[in-house]
């Protein structure tokens, strides 16, 4: 019998990252698209480690950084109550970190395809620099927009090695998609692996399907 909880589990994770990830990194983006300043670079490949660093090195040193002995750690589970490893809560903020590339690369490169004009028109016309980006500038930009949240929803629906080194395997809490397939092999229970490996491939091609067809179409508008 197919469990669900995993993939409920796995499109709550997918959903509340992706979601934080809009929040923070637009303004993020839109900022080190239209500025330059001396360090850039070095804040651009800051952010990019986590699309060449593997995961289990990036899953070891959250580890470290989140466990209850680290300043971190200690200070979110004395002040908060908050224990940042082997719970849904450290899983939201690990995969934040590892999918934030997946939604900066495309954010950032359809803010420097906006034509300076644009902007110009807007400041001229009397709107701030908020209402010039959340009216006039995320608009222009909506297929890099729909790439990102739908690439970074998909990769954190496919996370593995960071979850695993975070979360651990808690059923209900920490269990994703991805951590049920690979204990299914571990238990040489290759019918529901290959069950649930359809089914994440499945939702995968859909994802990406999705992403092609509607960016095809923003293009012919």
């Amino acid at each position: 019998m197919i469990d669900w909880t995993p993939f409920l589990l796995s499109f709550k994770l997918a959903a509340i990252s992706t979601t934080i990830l809009f929040c923070l990194v637009t303004p993020l983006a839109y900022f080190m698209a239209r500025v330059n300043f001396r360090f850039k670079s070095v804040i651009e490949a800051i952010f990019s480690l986590p699309l060449v660093l593997p995961p289990t090195v990036l899953g070891f040193y959250m580890l470290i950084f989140f466990s209850p002995y680290s300043f971190l750690g200690e200070f979110f589970e004395k002040n908060f109550n908050i224990r940042l490893v082997f719970n849904f809560t450290g899983l939201v903020i690990a995969s934040c970190i590892y999918s934030l590339p997946f939604v900066f690369q495309p954010m950032s490169a359809g803010f420097k395809s906006m034509p300076n004009s644009l902007i110009e028109a807007s400041y001229s016309l009397g709107k701030g620099r908020a209402k010039t980006l959340f009216f006039v500038v995320l608009p222009h930009i909506k297929a890099s927009i729909l790439s990102a949240l739908i690439i970074s929803f998909a990769h954190t629906l496919g996370e593995f090695g960071v979850v695993l080194m975070i979360g651990g395997s808690v059923d209900g809490d920490t269990k994703v998609a991805s951590i049920a397939i690979y204990e299914a092999v571990e238990l040489l229970d290759y019918n529901l692996a290959h069950i649930y490996s359809g089914i994440m491939l499945a939702i995968s091609f859909s994802v990406l399907l999705i992403v092609f067809a509607t960016n095809q179409k923003i293009a012919k508008l």
